[in-house]
């Protein structure tokens, strides 16, 4: 009974967190498929959720232009 006592919360915390861990936006896949860093499309690297946010010019772009790269001239 004792042993239920730990073993049941830590099968619910450890569900939850591979739950939450496992949503994913796909943008390494982004810079993967257009062998970028994700410094070109981002000013800086935070937060997973700040990421969206951070988008330079190239970023905006890519996102209007649906998530591709082509005909992209970079600003000088």
């Amino acid at each position: 009974m004792r042993a239920m006592k730990l073993v049941l919360p830590a099968a619910f915390l450890i569900t939850g967190f591979l739950v939450c861990t496992t949503a994913s936006y796909g943008t390494q896949e982004y810079a993967k498929k257009e062998k970028k860093a994700c410094t070109f499309c981002h000013g800086k690297i935070e937060a997973k959720e700040a990421m969206p946010k951070n988008l330079n010019d190239a970023g905006t772009y890519y996102k209007a232009h649906d998530h591709k790269l082509d005909g992209y001239v970079p600003k000088k």
